[in-house]
């Protein structure tokens, strides 16, 4: 059998915790002309996490949304760090204070080791958010970023 398998990384997210987030990003997605992106990786390669957030967030040209309404959601698994980054429309419309209670309560969810919750449950207030600052527009708007959810290393 050899070592390898023992060294082998298991996923952060199983394959139906996968699909649990993506839906709820999905269905998040469906009333807003916002979207919505979520980057997982072990390790914050030594900065803040709203500014690897930043630099996550240009490097997946979140920024060219027609709209400039989307929103990133980090996670450094190892380091056990998150951050929410939005675009200029969306930090702008909301403020300082939405972002920082919505950082809170998934702390809340994670502290208690209910991290899919946490994650779940900020998608569904965002999209709710979202909802109702910038609805969707069924003329104009289309799903601009995909779903999935990008794992970094």
């Amino acid at each position: 059998m050899g070592l390898f398998p023992l060294f082998k990384k298991k996923a952060f997210f199983s394959d139906e915790e996968q699909k649990l987030i993506v839906d709820a990003i999905t269905a998040a997605e469906k009333e807003t002309s916002g979207e919505v992106r979520i980057f997982v990786e072990s390790k914050n390669p030594f900065m803040d996490p709203l500014d690897r957030a930043k630099e996550i967030f240009a490097k997946l040209n979140m920024q060219k949304t027609k709209h400039r309404n989307a929103v990133l959601l980090y996670i450094a698994t190892d380091h056990k760090q998150l951050a929410l980054f939005a675009d200029e429309a969306v930090y702008t419309t909301l403020g300082k204070s939405y972002w920082d209670t919505a950082v809170k309560n998934m702390i809340t969810h994670f502290a208690g080791n209910n991290i899919v919750t946490g994650v779940e449950q900020c998608i569904k207030e965002i999209g709710q958010t979202l909802k109702q600052k910038f609805p969707f527009d069924p003329s104009e708007d289309s799903n601009e970023l995909s779903n999935d959810i990008v794992f970094g290393k």
